[in-house]
Formats: structure tokens, C-alpha cells, sequence
């Protein structure tokens, strides 16, 4: 009797879409600023109508459902804009990692069957040269920031000349279907061509509810976009803000004087950031760190955070929560959920070290579980035994574009499977150990990279810390630490070694130590795929 003459009707129900949290940004919030880039201001309403205004242009030049409109940009206006234009005009929004190589820019190009692509000119000549590689034949649009100085135009029009010839008042409809793709997101590529995780709408949409909910956010934060718009778009925070009317503080170069002279000046209160960009911060000079009076909170994810680094932020008054996920559940779909009433009474120390745990689901993710996945059964909830972070709910991919058969492995079992090892602790807090491929094993003891890194963080020489195996006839593996200091700082590779002697298990101490700059990605993550490379043999 539930069902009888009771069906789903345009009266009762809209699939759902972060879009539609835009139209009532526009419609609620008009005047609130919603975008700032150097002199430049935008409120909701104009954001709201140069997105009609740039989906309707981009259907009157043929886009239209399920083609894909790539993006090569810095975080600014025009990205963030085209988080809302693109899927208006039914299109999938195709943001590229900036640091890559021409030849894997073409690979998606082809991949991704690129119809529009919007390049920034700071990104001009990598571009030009992707496009003589690939079959594709985009029509090209340039964005010309005056801002930036260098590069070129290589379009046949500008960004702002493609909005003009729109309609600012244009009708678009929202997806008839949430499962309908909205973005389309590249992982890496470490071991060959990198495969195109694809979001829904129904999951873009709940995942800007969910961060705001994880952080308790409140209404109008200001939020500055240090994560790249093209990782996970952005943890999907260019939707949330509009959840909230907040207002986007866009920073070009990650710089730890811009970031904390934005901080000061524009009163931001919320950014996120890998552990790389809170180092930086937390090693910048003093005088950059004057005047910052009111509460900023700080989302960290992409890399296990070691504790000295935490408690590094926290001693400057900054509030961090840490996160996990991965680009293929949306960014972060599990939070180290704080808990006062447990841990308030603790050490700084104490609390920074439970705080760099990955956590347990946020509420729109449905399932997590750290499991034996040769049995597909959970590890006890010990502390001790490793297993693998599987995820499965609204926050996870549809899949790997193109690729069923990568897809049917990442969900075997009817679960997501993440890669990444972890242990679960008696609370129900996962805590990662290693990626699978970066766990070291030395004479049959599984040795945590992670573990090693964050005690040579809390050396006060150390400014960088990754570790990686190095091959060991008697061994099998051993750890190898490669190491940047910070400036001005003097320490020998026995004196780091000998530290880690006395703050650790004898077996899990590296042997080798190297020194020098690391390799990363642009979202801060070290590369230790190039560090096995550099291995000493």
C-alpha cells in the first residue's frame, strides 16, 4: 500500500546535484562574496550568472551530455567556476593535474575524448605541445589571467570572450539522473598511464555535505583553496562553499608568506593542506606569523601527518583535523572524529599523536572496515594486526572510465579497495601503516614507513622525512630515509640513525640516510615511486 499510486514525481523528487546548491547560493545569499583573487570580488549572484552564462555558450558551441570539458589551471575564478558551468551544460568537468608531462596531458586528451579544454597561460607551452600528440582536436580556450605574467595565448578565444557570447539569465536543467557523471578526475599514473576516476552527481552532492558536517563548518567561512582544484576537486570544498555562502580565497603559488599574509588579511578560517604545506607554515619565518588573532582550522590529508607536525601547527594556534581518502571516494570520506569528552584532558603531544590516526567514516560514508582481504574478514580491533582500509557507500567512485576490468578489481568483494594497509585500535579508529607497496619487509618483520618518518620528523633538524626499502642480501629489505633539513640545520646520517635508535625497535631503524631535496606531486604528496630509483646500492 506504500507504493500504490505513491511514484517519485517532479513535485516530490530532484535528483541530487551540488548545482543545485549554487542556484540557492545566488538566490539566498546574493550579495555575499563568494570569490576574491587579488583585487578581484565576486558574489554568489555574479558567480552564479557567469556560470549560466558560460554553460549556455558552451551548448550553443555543442557540448552537451557526457562530453567532457578539460581544464589546465592554477586554482583561480575560472576553474571554480567551471565546477558549476560545465555539468550546467549536462558536460563532465575534466580538471588536470598541472604538473604533468605533455605526453600524459595528450594520453587524456584521447582518453577522456576532450571537446573543450581551457588552459591557463602559466601552463601555455606544455599544452601547445600535448595537442600535436593527441587525436583529439579541442576547441581551445585561453585563460588570461592578468596576474601572471609569462606564457601565451594558444586559443582560439579567451575564457571571459566565451562567457560574453552566453546568456547570463540562460535556462539550464539539473541532471535527470544523480548517477550522471559530473567530473572526471586522473589518478597519477606511478606505473603507466594513469586511469580516469569518474563522480557522480548524487556523490559530488553529498560529499559537500558531508565535509561541511566532518569540519562544523559554519555558515560564511572563509575558506582558502590550497588543495588543487584538479585533485579530487578540491576535496570537493568548491561545492560546500556554496552550501555555506562562503567565500573562496584563491592563492596562485603555494608561498608560506602568501598564505599566511591571506590568513591575516582576508580573516581566513578554513583551509586544507597535505602535511608538506602545514610544514611549510610551520617552518616559515616568525615575522610572517605576526598577527594572525582569530581561529583558523586546517584539514590535512594526502599523506599520514606525523605528530610533530600537528602539535607544530597547534602550538601556533592553528586547529587541525585530519582526514583520509582517496581520489577514487571523492578525497576525504573518513575523519579522525574528535572526541573531548575522552581526550580533552591529555598532553598536546598525546592528543597530536591520536589526531594523526585516519579516523572512522564521515556521515555519508555508508561502510569502512580494515580487513584480511584473502578471507574478506575484519582484523581484530587490536592495534596490532595489519590489514587493508576497505570502503564501500555513496563516496566512492562509479569507476575507471574506459576500464572495466580495473574497475571489477577495485570492487571485488563488494567492497572498494583502497591499497592502503592500517591497523584498527579498540575504539574503532583505523590508523595506517603503509601503503602495500611501501611497507618494508626486513628478515620477515612488516617495518612501517610511516612509523619511521614521523620520529624523524620530531628531530628538530629535520624539515622532510620519506622512507623507502633498499634491498639487503641478509635482510631481504631495510629501511633507507631520505632527508631534507631545514635551513641552516647541521646533522650527520650517524646522528639521525642514532636517534632513531633510541626512540625506536632496533630492527625498524633505517641503515642508510640520504640527504637532499624530495620529489613531489603538485597536492604535496612525496614521490617515493622516484625515491626507490635513487635507492643507494
Amino acid at each position: 500500500m506504500y507504493n500504490t499510486a505513491l511514484d517519485k514525481n517532479q513535485a516530490n523528487f530532484q535528483s541530487l546535484s551540488p548545482l543545485s546548491l549554487l542556484k540557492r547560493a545566488a538566490e539566498v545569499y546574493p550579495s555575499i562574496e563568494a570569490q576574491v583573487y587579488g583585487d578581484l570580488r565576486r558574489t554568489w549572484l555574479q558567480t552564479y550568472q557567469r556560470s549560466c552564462a558560460m554553460a549556455n555558450a558552451l551548448k550553443n558551441r555543442g557540448v552537451g551530455l557526457g562530453d567532457t570539458v578539460s581544464v589546465v589551471s592554477h586554482n583561480g575564478p575560472e576553474l571554480f567556476e567551471s565546477h558549476y558551468a560545465v555539468p550546467m551544460a549536462g558536460a563532465v568537468l575534466n580538471a588536470i593535474n598541472t604538473r604533468l608531462d605533455a605526453k600524459t596531458i595528450a594520453f587524456i586528451f584521447d582518453h577522456a575524448e576532450t571537446k573543450v579544454v581551457f588552459v591557463d597561460r602559466e601552463f601555455s607551452e606544455t599544452v601547445a605541445l600535448a595537442l600535436t600528440l593527441c587525436e583529439a582536436k579541442p576547441l581551445v580556450v585561453d585563460i588570461d589571467d592578468p596576474t601572471f605574467e609569462g606564457g601565451r595565448l594558444i586559443g582560439e578565444l579567451t575564457y571571459e570572450k566565451l562567457i560574453a557570447e552566453g546568456d547570463r539569465d540562460s535556462h539550464w536543467e539539473m541532471p535527470d539522473d544523480e548517477w550522471q557523471a559530473i567530473s572526471l578526475n586522473y589518478t597519477s599514473g606511478t606505473t603507466g598511464n594513469p586511469k580516469g576516476v569518474v563522480y557522480h552527481h548524487r556523490g559530488a552532492y553529498l560529499t559537500a555535505m558531508s565535509m561541511a558536517f566532518s569540519w562544523d563548518m559554519p555558515k560564511y567561512p572563509k575558506f582558502m583553496t590550497i588543495v588543487p582544484m584538479f585533485h579530487c576537486n578540491g576535496w570537493c570544498f568548491p561545492w560546500t562553499t556554496a552550501l555555506l555562502a562562503g567565500t573562496n580565497v584563491f592563492i596562485r603559488h603555494l608561498k608560506p608568506e602568501t598564505m599566511l599574509q591571506l590568513i591575516r588579511q582576508e580573516k581566513v578560517t578554513h583551509f586544507g593542506g597535505a602535511p608538506i604545506v602545514l610544514n611549510m607554515i610551520n617552518n616559515a619565518d616568525d615575522q610572517y606569523k605576526q598577527g594572525i588573532q582569530h581561529q583558523v582550522k586546517v584539514m590535512t590529508a594526502g599523506a599520514a601527518p606525523p605528530a610533530a607536525v600537528i602539535e607544530a601547527m597547534e602550538d601556533l594556534g592553528f586547529e587541525v583535523t585530519h582526514v583520509y581518502g582517496l581520489t577514487e571516494t571523492y578525497g576525504a570520506c573518513v575523519i579522525c572524529e574528535w572526541q573531548p569528552h575522552l581526550w580533552g584532558h591529555l598532553s598536546k603531544s598525546q592528543q597530536a599523536a591520536l589526531k594523526s590516526r585516519q579516523g572512522v567514516r564521515g556521515p555519508a560514508q555508508e561502510d569502512h572496515m580494515v580487513m584480511n582481504t584473502a578471507t574478506m574478514m575484519p582484523v581484530p580491533k587490536d592495534g596490532e594486526t595489519i590489514g587493508e582500509i576497505c570502503l564501500r557507500g555513496n563516496m566512492v567512485m562509479k569507476g575507471y572510465l574506459k576500464n572495466p576490468t580495473a574497475t571489477a578489481e577495485a570492487f571485488e568483494g563488494g567492497w572498494f579497495r583502497t591499497g592502503d594497509l592500517a591497523v584498527w585500535h579498540e575504539d574503532g579508529y583505523m590508523e595506517i601503516k603503509d601503503r602495500a607497496k611501501d611497507i618494508i619487509i626486513s628478515g620477515g618483520e612488516n617495518i612501517s614507513s610511516i612509523e619511521i618518518e614521523g620520529v624523524l620528523y620530531s628531530h628538530p633538524a629535520v624539515l622532510e622525512a620519506a622512507v623507502v626499502a633498499r634491498p639487503d642480501e641478509k635482510w631481504g629489505e631495510t629501511p633507507c630515509a631520505f632527508i631534507t633539513l631545514k635551513p641552516d640545520a647541521l646533522v650527520t646520517a650517524e646522528e639521525l640513525i642514532g636517534y632513531c635508535k633510541d626512540n625506536m625497535a632496533r630492527f625498524k631503524v633505517p641503515k642508510h640516510v640520504v640527504f637532499g631535496a624530495l620529489p613531489k606531486t603538485a597536492t604535496g604528496k612525496i614521490q617515493k615511486f622516484v625515491l626507490r630509483k635513487m635507492v643507494p646500492a
